[in-house]
């Protein structure tokens, strides 16, 4: 009964500091505060010196600035126009013709950015004025590009499942591999919707198909993809195979995001500077998230909270996926008010505990709980994709949030699909592990 008076206040301080408008990074480290003090006899001061600190140069974490900056430089470069041009010739004949450079640009993007906003802000800028201007269906470009701009969390190089691999203590080169194939997977389930809705509703597609699909056309146009091609064979390729650890690949992915630049013309001082810091921003902000909920992590394991949890969990006889489907719920609730990063470090210290003792793979959970931080994602009010698209079409977030809905209900069905055939997700790191042998 303690335990749960305990727990009752810390979440009525840590919802009351959320209301209050308190950064995220704050109302971790004040929540753990108030936990150490008034539950524990711990000594406060000394366990935030050396959590904070280990937190802070954990080496994992060295791949974080490198792989955001790689994506900030692409962002700011030209490699997404050539992307389009690249792309376009080759699915125009489909049915919903140029609506499929929406996932397939943001499944390429995905691969050298690792942020759903910039994944879903670069590709957008680039295709919705042209979808519309060649007459597509205004709500299907708008949900195709909320929903295919998620895919910059799971497709590898992943900020998040740094994120995650860093609170979980799992590989996080295995969890890079691990995203691979759930992401061709969305992409397929993205394109196959948009495919079935072209063919039952004729009237929406534009009268003029695109004249430049021959296939000499398609064959020149390629040569616009080499140069990403290239890159994300080196980031992932790298990783996979085992010649480079993820912050070795992610230097490599920095230096081909300059070179790309550079021979684009897009390289300037400006874009340089702009690019580091928005790196640096990034970088400070989850680092700082980080570290308290790492301190808050100490504070709760202290107070005894996830040990009881985890115990109940064991005791309940719960089955797996009744687990999985309340925490689907919960991270569910928990994206209507905060962003991915801040969820996955607000629950860890709660939730993996459970995780483990109901006997849970964490990389598959990984996975998982990308997916479910991919519903968010485009789940108002605070989708983060909805505001990028709300800025980009001038449309309210009503419009946007109702064009998202078909894909927010296929990325449930991605969650479905891999609780039922966790290989999609567990496959190619095994394959790896084996390689490594």
């Amino acid at each position: 009964m303690n335990v749960l008076v305990e727990s009752g206040w810390l979440l009525v301080a840590l919802l009351a500091l959320l209301a209050a408008g308190v950064w995220i990074a704050p109302v971790l480290l004040i929540t753990g505060f108030i936990g150490m003090t008034m539950f524990t006899q711990a000594p406060t001061g000394p366990l935030l010196a050396t959590t904070v600190w280990s937190a802070s140069s954990n080496w994992a974490l060295t791949a974080l600035p490198l792989f955001i900056w790689m994506g900030e430089i692409l962002f700011r470069s030209r490699i997404s126009e050539d992307m389009f041009r690249g792309l376009a010739p080759w699915v125009a004949r489909l049915p919903g013709g140029l609506l499929h450079t929406n996932v397939l640009g943001c499944g390429i993007f995905a691969a050298i950015s690792g942020s759903s906003a910039a994944t879903a802000a670069t590709i957008g800028r680039m295709t919705v004025p042209e979808l519309t201007r060649r007459g597509y269906d205004p709500m299907m470009v708008t949900g195709s590009l909320a929903g295919a701009g998620t895919l910059g969390l799971l497709i590898p190089p992943s900020i998040i499942m740094i994120v995650y691999g860093v609170a979980a203590d799992v590989s996080i080169a295995r969890l890079f591999v691990a995203g691979v194939l759930p992401g061709i997977m969305l992409m397929t389930l993205f394109s196959g919707f948009i495919a079935v809705w072209a063919v039952l509703k004729p009237e929406l597609q534009p009268t003029v198909r695109d004249e430049k699909s021959t296939f000499a056309a398609k064959i020149a146009a390629a040569r616009y993809l080499i140069p990403t091609v290239l890159l994300i064979g080196a980031v992932v390729g790298s990783i996979y195979t085992g010649v480079a650890t993820p912050t070795e690949s992610a230097a490599l992915g920095v230096l081909g995001a300059l070179v790309l630049a550079a021979i684009s013309r897009s390289l300037s001082m400006k874009v340089f500077l702009e690019g580091v810091g928005g790196a640096v921003r990034t970088t400070c902000m989850i680092s700082f998230i980080l570290m308290g909920a790492s301190f808050l992590t100490t504070a709760m394991g202290f107070t005894g909270i996830p040990r009881v949890l985890a115990e109940w969990i064991a005791a309940s006889g719960l089955a797996p996926w009744q687990l999985i489907a309340m925490l689907t719920l919960l991270f569910m609730l928990l994206g209507c008010f905060i962003d991915g990063i801040s969820m996955v470090v607000l629950t860890a210290a709660v939730v993996l505990p459970s995780v483990r003792a109901a006997g849970i793979d964490l990389m598959w959970f990984g996975i998982f709980v990308v997916l479910v931080v991919e519903m968010a994602q485009i789940t108002p009010p605070v989708g983060f994709n909805l505001y990028v698209l709300q800025s980009l079409t001038g449309k309210d977030m009503f419009y946007v949030a109702r064009a998202s809905l078909p894909f927010f209900l296929l990325l449930m069905l991605a969650v479905a699909l891999i609780w039922l055939f966790p290989q999609i997700v567990t496959f190619l790191p095994g394959q790896m592990f084996n390689m490594g042998k």
